[in-house]
């Protein structure tokens, strides 16, 4: 897979931004909670202080049902992803290793 640059111009909920090139981006492997629920907004809050009007690179691993790419992502070398895992944003099941 190739890196790809953009600048994230709108965060949609705690696993979902845009780019100035409109891609719907899903964060891969990260599981938000919806942004209807108090935790749902603390998670968009936490990936919007990571990201928002930054310049990002993501590499596509998989799209979903709703047309958005499913990625992988990165400010400068530091994983979004992983940050937000490591935050508790993980996959259902995706119980870390230990």
């Amino acid at each position: 897979m190739v890196k790809q640059v953009a600048t994230c111009t709108s965060v949609i909920d705690g696993g979902t931004f845009e780019t100035n090139s409109k891609l719907q981006v899903r964060l891969a492997r990260v599981y938000a909670p919806e942004i209807s629920s108090p935790e749902g907004v603390r998670a968009r809050n936490l990936l919007t202080s990571m990201i928002n009007r930054r310049v990002v690179s993501y590499e596509v691993v998989a799209h979903d049902d709703y047309g958005r790419s499913i990625c992988e992502v990165w400010i400068k070398n530091a994983s979004v992803n992983d940050s937000m895992i490591a935050h508790g944003y993980r996959l259902p099941g995706d119980e870390p290793m230990g």
